[in-house]
């Protein structure tokens, strides 16, 4: 018997496959005012860029860069790209030891994140050393290098210490900004001009300033009160306060005069307690108290 051959007709053939990318229905694409070659590009950009932001997430979020990165840092140890020590250098007041804590925690740090003995020279933050360094008063700036094969070089710029500054029973040293460099003890005060009250440290390079013009009374100033945050009250060392007024211009033109009064006559030593400039063209004078003479209490200063 024969095999039977069943035909198919034109409606029979057999269906195309679908497309595989990505196609907008219809009903949509008629509404669009693109044809649908266009329509279906578009939808393609934007699950690629879909798919793409969720591989950025889930990148970031395994922390792959950093891990890759720490274990380029840790192969490179291994090989012995590492920090063996460190050398301070440009040290004169500070204390070193500061400077060496700051230095060994970051050197464990960079060991323990490499899981290395001694730090990898890739993961030893330099700049975290150099911030960590700035915060301390006597450091002005501060240079971390490192230095083949295995040393870290740490080189210091130190502020030079220009005053003391006294406020609420505490000394301090300053530079010629104010700056506060270190505290200091009553019993080891250098030979250096002594600011008093608060705010006086800001005062500083105005003071210096204002010194400067009046070379021959400079040396003799014992101490320089800032007072009510406007003016000063200068004390010399034979005992006399000269209050000046307010305002740099007339605080100098007052004291350039009394410096050359005291050049031509000698007003300082001579025993007055007080020299009060602060009202224009007119010296106040303070005699010190007679021998007998009631204690009358002070009239209250203004400023």
């Amino acid at each position: 018997m024969s095999a039977a051959h069943v035909r198919r007709g034109a409606g029979a053939r057999s269906r195309p496959r679908k497309s595989a990318k990505v196609s907008v229905p219809k009903k949509i694409a008629k509404r669009l005012p693109v044809d649908q070659a266009r329509a279906n590009k578009v939808a393609g950009l934007v699950l690629a860029a879909f798919l793409l932001a969720i591989a950025l997430v889930v990148v970031v979020a395994l922390d792959i860069p950093a891990k890759t990165e720490r274990a380029a840092a840790a192969a490179m140890g291994h090989a012995g790209f590492t920090v063996s020590g460190y050398q301070i250098v440009g040290i004169s007041h500070m204390n070193r030891a500061i400077v060496d804590d700051i230095v060994t925690d970051e050197m464990k740090r960079a060991a323990d994140a490499g899981g290395t003995a001694k730090a990898p020279q890739a993961l030893l933050d330099v700049a975290a050393i150099r911030d960590r360094l700035l915060q301390f008063g006597w450091v002005k700036d501060a240079r971390v290098s490192r230095r083949l094969p295995d040393t870290l070089v740490i080189d210091i710029v130190e502020r030079t210490p220009a005053a003391l500054w006294q406020n609420q029973g505490q000394l301090a040293l300053i530079d010629a900004d104010g700056v506060v460099l270190d505290r200091v003890p009553v019993t080891q005060m250098p030979d250096l001009p002594l600011l008093i009250g608060p705010g006086a440290n800001a005062q500083a390079r105005g003071l210096a300033k204002l010194m400067a013009a009046v070379p021959t009374l400079k040396p003799q100033l014992a101490s320089a009160t800032w007072i009510g945050g406007r003016r000063w009250d200068l004390s010399f060392q034979s005992g006399e306060t000269v209050a000046l007024p307010e305002g740099g211009d007339a605080a100098r033109s007052g004291l350039v005069k009394f410096a050359k009064l005291d050049k031509d006559s000698g007003l300082l030593g001579r025993g007055i307690v007080r020299f009060d400039l602060r009202v224009p063209d007119k010296m106040i004078v303070r005699l010190p108290r007679a021998p007998g003479e009631s204690i009358a209490p002070p009239a209250a200063e203004g400023g």
